[in-house]
This record gives structure tokens, C-alpha cells and sequence, in this order.
């Protein structure tokens, strides 16, 4: 259980402007989000009214219904949730083996190999999003959720993240342990190192699955079919030639946040657990 700092402690007045200056910050962050959940209960006349209203006058679900009679969302939604999943579960499966290969086990270029990996992830993904296509051609890989995939089954981050909470929450005694019982190493992997990791990989889910989520970039240059289209895609439908629908794009941009919301409230106490184990030990 926290214990509380003395009431002197907590009215000092650094600590006040210290308190101050994180609600600022978190209500700066929040109010985005707050206006957008404001603008999509308007109705078409209240939404470029002035002087702007944070509360509507008139709520409306006007503009949530519209989203699914001018686009087919609930395809893209389902496209998404597709790619986000399928690239969360693979992320996890190659960052905890990989994580665990490098943090328990040594052999012959394991630190040249562990910083290449790393490197990875300084280069961006423009500079070879293009070469990825072209392989994607040569694979018959485009306008399939295999190719939509792709570029999200690895994670360089994921690999430094799993590897220092190898090292961190899977004692070498551990493995030794159950090397004297007669486990494999696969076995030590699957159902010793596993079990031990589930918060760091609670929190990995959280950040593989934004990721995937928010891509817009490769689902845009991978399907040129509709029935392809990821949220992301689906939300441009409502930026006309000369004009944006702010009603009917807020209101998609509320329904496309939903997902990442709840993954975020179901497994958020793992982030702070997980980030902490990774500056344990290097």
C-alpha cells in the first residue's frame, strides 16, 4: 500500500507547481480528445459555429450513424482489428524468443547481431517501404491481409524491451533448475521464461497493437482494393475535393480510438511494471 507524504511535504511550493504543471499538462493532452467527442455529438450547424462551444447545444448521434451509411466502417473496422491482432500476437511471439535468445544464452556474434537489430529501428520506414512493395509484387502479396501485415510481425524495440526483462525477471538458477528436471530449452522458454514475462509483454501488446492500429502509410500503398481498407484509410472518405465533413470524420476518429482505449484499460497496469524492469540491468 502507497504511503502518503506528510501534509507539510505535499503543500511545499515546489511541490504545488510541480502538481500544477502535470495537470496542465495532462488536461493539454486530454482536451483533443474532449473536443473531438464534442464535435462529433453536433449537429452540421453547430460544428463551425462562432465563437466554438466545447458543449453542444444539440446532441445528435447523427454523425455516428452517417459514418456507416457513407462508408462501409464496419469492413474497415473489421480490417484493422484483422492486422492489429494478427501483428500483436506475432510481435509477442518474436520479441519474447528473440528477447530470450539474447538475454539467457551466448554465442558466436550474438552482440553484432543484437546491435543490428537494434539499428533497425533507426532507419525510417519510407526509405524502404518501396523495396518492401516490390517484394510484395514479386510474392503476389497485394491487396491480401498477408501482405497488409507483413511489415508488422517484428519489432526491434520489442526484442531490446523482452530481452532486458529476460535478464531482469528470469534468474540463471531458474533455468539450471529446470535444465537438473530435464526441461528443454523450448520447455524453459514456453512454460518457465513465459509466465514470468506476462506484464512487460502486457505492456508490449499495448504498444505493438497502437502501432498496427494507427498505420496508414504501407495500408495505403498495399491495397488498392476497398474491402481492404484499414480504419485509417476508411477515415479519408470524409475529405471531399473542397471540403471536410469535421462531423463525420470526429465521429470516425471516436469510433477508430474505441479499440485502442480498451486494450490500453485492460492491460494499462502492466506499462509501468514492464517499462521499470527494463532500466533494471543492461
Amino acid at each position: 500500500m502507497a504511503q502518503k507524504k506528510p501534509l507539510r511535504e505535499r503543500f511545499e511550493p515546489l511541490s504545488i507547481a510541480k502538481q500544477i504543471l502535470l495537470m496542465t499538462g495532462a488536461i493539454l493532452m486530454v482536451l483533443p480528445f474532449v473536443w473531438m467527442l464534442s464535435t462529433s455529438l453536433k449537429p452540421p450547424d453547430e460544428v463551425l459555429s462562432w465563437p466554438p462551444q466545447l458543449i453542444p447545444q444539440t446532441f445528435t448521434l447523427e454523425n455516428y450513424v452517417g459514418v456507416f451509411e457513407t462508408a462501409p466502417f464496419g469492413r474497415f473496422f473489421l480490417n484493422s482489428l484483422i492486422m492489429a491482432t494478427a501483428s500483436t500476437i506475432a510481435i509477442l511471439f518474436t520479441s519474447t524468443l528473440a528477447g530470450f535468445v539474447f538475454g539467457k544464452y551466448n554465442f558466436p556474434g550474438k552482440t553484432f547481431l543484437f546491435i543490428l537489430i537494434l539499428a533497425t529501428a533507426m532507419v525510417p520506414f519510407e526509405t524502404y517501404m518501396i523495396p518492401l512493395y516490390l517484394t510484395m509484387v514479386k510474392l503476389k502479396q497485394v491487396n491480401t491481409y498477408i501482405g497488409l501485415v507483413s511489415p508488422y510481425l517484428i519489432m526491434s524495440f520489442g526484442v531490446f524491451f523482452m530481452r532486458q526483462n529476460v535478464i531482469a525477471s528470469l534468474p540463471d538458477e531458474l533455468m539450471d533448475a529446470a535444465r537438473i528436471d530435464g526441461a528443454s530449452d523450448w520447455r524453459i522458454y514456453w512454460q518457465v521464461a513465459l509466465p514470468l514475462l506476462r506484464g512487460p509483454m502486457g505492456a508490449l501488446a499495448i504498444f505493438a497493437f497502437m502501432v498496427a492500429w494507427a498505420a496508414f502509410i504501407w495500408p495505403l500503398i498495399i491495397t488498392s482494393n476497398r474491402d481492404l481498407w484499414t480504419m485509417e484509410l476508411g477515415l479519408g472518405m470524409f475529405q471531399y475535393r473542397f471540403t471536410v465533413d469535421l462531423g463525420l470524420i470526429n465521429a470516425g476518429s471516436m469510433i477508430s480510438i474505441l479499440p485502442v482505449l480498451l486494450v490500453f484499460i485492460v492491460l494499462r497496469r502492466h506499462i509501468v511494471r514492464g517499462i521499470a524492469l527494463t532500466g533494471l540491468k543492461a
